[in-house]
């Protein structure tokens, strides 16, 4: 079966969408969400747009597509309808903050608190990091991220967002919590920011982090680190704004710590609160744990969610 994922071009939300859909074993491909030029109604909440289809440039479905996967609040309108328009189920991932009639399955995050009969609730974001897909990127990057007999801190940086703030003052303040526990574990660190990472604030991590060994690793597509270094370190800190990469983070079976930043989102910190009391992230500290933990996975589950629906 194909799918088409339906929402705003942001990467954390393709690899949801991607991450869903591989592992229920669809085939796949992506529709980003533009709007119409001087579009008034961008200014409120989709679920507020009359006619959604005439809000944003117009797509045109694939003739393979079985099912839509719809991502976010956007995504989950356009989504809906699409649906209804071309008569094809949709699987909505996150919350659409409005009536959850349209959609076959809607698959949420527990601090959602969403209930009803076509809703499946998961621990952690959807996403594709698999222990087949980490042992495939150990042998590519191992030589460059593991270069000496040191534990390697893995570090995924992301940045500034409509809830948290990653500026050049918050990247001084990680940029000490880095070193000194560079200085008091003696480890290689790694760190890998994300297209969310301000210059700025990477400038300034790389002035204070270089001079103690601290190594920034960039790329896209087959030449990104990210999955590298989730692959090959020891243990890993994520900063505190993103939902995917903390799940991505704790699908492995390393140690996480969370990197604070400025702001607050209560669903983000009810979804770090959770993870704390299931022991499996903890504060970034020099006391960071170097034992291995449980990998958590829900993705797995919201696939045979999905199976049992399109009785696969």
């Amino acid at each position: 079966m194909h799918a088409t994922l339906i929402a705003e071009d942001f990467a954390g939300m393709w690899s949801q969408g991607r991450g869903l859909a591989e592992r229920v074993g669809f085939s796949w491909e992506r529709q980003p969400i533009f709007m119409r030029k001087g579009d008034v109604w961008q200014c409120l909440p989709a679920r507020l747009w009359p006619s959604p289809l005439k809000r944003v440039e117009p797509f045109v479905l694939s003739p393979k597509t079985d099912v839509i996967i719809s991502l976010g609040g956007r995504g989950g309108i356009i989504g809906a309808a699409l649906g209804k328009h071309y008569g094809l189920p949709v699987i909505q991932v996150q919350n659409p903050r409005t009536s959850l009639e349209p959609y076959a399955v809607v698959i949420a995050h527990h601090h959602d608190q969403l209930e009803g009969k076509n809703v499946f609730l998961t621990r952690t974001a959807l996403h594709g990091v698999t222990e087949d897909v980490l042992k495939q990127a150990f042998p590519q990057w191992k030589a460059i991220i593991r270069t000496d007999e040191k534990p390697v801190l893995g570090v995924l940086l992301g940045g500034s967002n409509g809830r948290f703030r990653f500026d050049v003052s918050e990247a001084a303040h990680i940029a000490q919590q880095l070193g000194h526990f560079i200085r008091q574990r003696n480890v290689s660190c790694v760190i890998t920011p994300s297209r969310r990472t301000s210059p700025e604030a990477l400038t300034l991590l790389k002035t204070e982090l270089e001079p103690l060994g601290g190594r920034f690793l960039e790329g896209t597509g087959q030449n990104n680190p990210y999955m590298g270094v989730l692959a090959c370190s020891d243990m890993l800190a994520v900063t505190m704004d993103s939902v995917s990469m903390i799940s991505e983070a704790v699908a492995t079976s390393l140690p996480v710590g969370i990197l604070p930043l400025s702001g607050h989102s209560k669903r983000i910190a009810h979804f770090i609160k959770m993870l704390e009391k299931q022991g499996r992230v903890h504060s970034f500290s020099a006391d960071l744990p170097l034992e291995t933990a449980e990998r958590l996975d829900d993705t797995s589950l919201a696939a045979e969610e999905i199976r049992r629906y399109m009785k696969l």
